[in-house]
């Protein structure tokens, strides 16, 4: 067997361990790179070596508090100190970080050494255990939603209702619960009700509680939902499904935030923020004459539309691998993504039941799926007559590669071929546009963008 030379054995053990390692020079340049921090950061060691760490990390304290150099100047070490920092392909994931510095054989610093954990898994639990959520949590990198994920804090930040209405499976709830853990009133309850799934008079009384002697087995005063939400949201889901008695009930509960039990008299008022949502066109339902005017403009004060995942498929890859994610956690598997004929057609699928209907699919394929990468055998029969089935238009036949090189040349064709903007609205890091722009062999425009950029800057106002 040969020798290993010293650095070799070095890089042996590290790459042995389970956590990140890195060191760095007095330079502050990267001098080893593990192969656990290839696999957390997405950046090969290769692409790592002799680069100052805070250009491979992008992290949330790079800039102002570098755990690392406080320890170099310090000389005390940290241990396990939560972080966050920004992957090669713009996602961010959270790590905790343990920092000590490197001496020479006679005690003399000559650089830093840091490990990190990636805490993803334990994120991810933590938040389903309190089902707490942020608009991070909305998957998504296309325009569209950027849009969408551009106007939420300020969204979050007003008192005012919203009306959030999308085709089922949109993700309108989450999107409620971005809302509520942006907002000021974060601490207080999320209270949400699904209005639809109840007659009127059972609502009513889940909406305002009642008192008792109420009716018949009314033994105990009861809060509805609008006293347990006050101090923080209530979230009235498929608002488009009560009828217009229930309308006019729940427009002065809405309009003045005050509403009476059943049984009382004395109206009782409540501090929170209405987030309402739909499936159906409310505007529609107005002309027609099944939905209130004047309930319908009392809730539409903010609207946000959200789109079908059929105008988004730029997101669908970046969906599935976070739902192989969850599913791994869940099932205890290491499914390591789905092969590029999978990709290729779930990126042509219409996808009628959006998101939910993507995570079904991905669901399926894990129940079948005995190997690491989800194969055709493993979708749904319906998804694999329609791969099978003869289209004649539309992106049939396309690969992932040509996919991905489509989106990348219409980005820069909307963008007057400025590849920052085009890398930062694709959420992908610059560098890794223009590896792809070489691989994918697509011709860089002859201008960036920036000259036309930086002169409309510096026009006078």
């Amino acid at each position: 067997m040969k020798a290993l030379t010293p650095a070799e054995t070095r890089d042996v053990i590290l790459d042995s361990v389970a956590d990140g390692v890195f060191t760095v020079d007095a330079n502050w340049r990267i001098t080893s790179f593990n192969r656990a921090a290839e696999q957390i950061t997405g950046v090969a060691r290769e692409n790592a070596i002799g680069q100052r760490c805070c250009d491979v990390f992008r992290a949330s304290i790079c800039e102002s508090d570098c755990t690392l150099k406080q320890t170099l100047l310090t000389g005390r070490p940290v241990v396990g100190k939560p972080i966050f920092i920004v992957t090669a392909e713009g996602q961010r994931v959270p790590i905790s970080i343990s920092t000590a510095i490197l001496q020479d054989a006679e005690g003399q610093p000559i650089g830093g050494v840091e490990t990190f954990r990636d805490l993803s898994v334990v994120e991810q639990l933590r938040k389903e255990l309190h089902e707490k959520y942020t608009f991070a949590d909305i998957i998504g990198r296309s325009p569209l939603m950027r849009r969408l994920f551009d106007i939420l804090p300020e969204i979050a930040d007003s008192p005012s209702t919203v009306l959030i209405e999308g085709a089922s499976g949109t993700g309108k709830e989450l999107f409620a619960r971005a809302i509520h853990d942006l907002s000021p009133r974060r601490k207080g309850p999320f209270v949400a009700i699904n209005c639809g799934a109840l007659p009127d008079t059972l609502l009513e009384s889940e909406l305002f509680g009642y008192k008792a002697g109420a009716f018949t087995d009314a033994r105990h005063d009861k809060p509805g939902r609008f006293a347990l939400a006050d101090g923080g949201t209530i979230f009235l889901d498929e608002i488009g499904d009560i009828s217009p008695a229930m309308q006019c009930k729940l427009l002065r509960a809405v309009q003045y935030r005050t509403f009476e039990p059943l049984g009382s008299v004395e109206p009782v008022k409540v501090n929170v923020r209405v987030v309402a949502a739909t499936n159906k066109d409310l505007g529609q339902l107005v002309r027609e004459g099944s939905f209130r005017e004047d309930f319908y403009y009392r809730i539409n004060v903010i609207r946000l539309m959200l789109p079908p995942l059929s105008s988004r498929r730029e997101d669908v890859p970046l969906l599935v691998e976070h739902f192989i994610g969850k599913f791994n956690r869940l099932q205890e598997k290491n499914l390591a993504g789905a092969s590029e004929e999978v990709m290729a057609i779930l990126l042509e699928h219409d996808w009628p039941g959006n998101v939910r209907e993507l995570e079904n699919v991905i669901e399926h394929a894990f129940v079948l799926c005995r190997g690491s990468l989800i194969e055709m055998r493993h979708l749904p029969p319906s998804l694999r007559r329609e791969s099978d089935a003869e289209k004649p238009t539309g992106k049939s036949g396309l690969t992932l590669d040509a996919l991905e090189r489509m989106h990348i040349i219409e980005a820069l064709r909307r963008l007057d071929g400025n590849r920052l903007r085009a890398a930062k609205e694709l959420g992908i890091h610059p560098s890794t546009l223009f590896r792809k722009l070489k691989v994918l062999n697509i011709e860089p425009p002859e201008q960036d963008g920036r000259k036309r950029a930086n002169s409309g800057q510096r026009r006078p106002q």
